[in-house]
């Protein structure tokens, strides 16, 4: 399952080369991210409030290939690699018309409101995609 979400490049992302600065990649997919999880129906707000659980970024791993420009369509595509009790590792893509600019993988992890980790209930990895890549425990 691929998750597509649309980004427009806005005057505020891009630097002195009028690129857009690599940190606003990250902002890029993390928007992607939280897209791909409301729309496979959990709600971060209620997850927190009713079981005291939140995601965090462990990890990040990013190349970048091509740059983008002010006022580009990109596209942040989200897909499951794998899913564990209490880890989530997703690729994320940003392309421009079907070119690959920046590949990432991220790592997520469920913590409690104290930072320890937390197991994911089980319909919350049903609804993120079940087993596949299951981590295990």
């Amino acid at each position: 399952m691929t998750h597509r979400f649309p980004i427009r490049v806005y005057y505020e992302d891009t630097d002195l080369a009028g690129i857009v600065y690599y940190a606003n990649y990250l902002k890029f997919i993390e928007r992607a991210r939280t897209e791909f999880v409301r729309e496979a129906g959990i709600d971060q707000v209620a997850l927190k409030a009713e079981q005291g659980i939140v995601f965090a970024v462990r990890r990040v791993e990013a190349e970048y290939l091509l740059p983008a420009r002010f006022q580009d369509d990109l596209t942040v595509e989200t897909r499951i690699h794998a899913i564990s009790g209490a880890r989530l590792v997703l690729g994320q893509d940003v392309l421009r018309d079907g070119d690959l600019l920046v590949r990432s993988v991220v790592t997520l992890v469920a913590l409690t409101g104290t930072g320890r980790p937390a197991r994911l209930p089980a319909d919350i990895r049903r609804r993120l995609g079940g087993s596949v890549g299951d981590l295990g425990p």
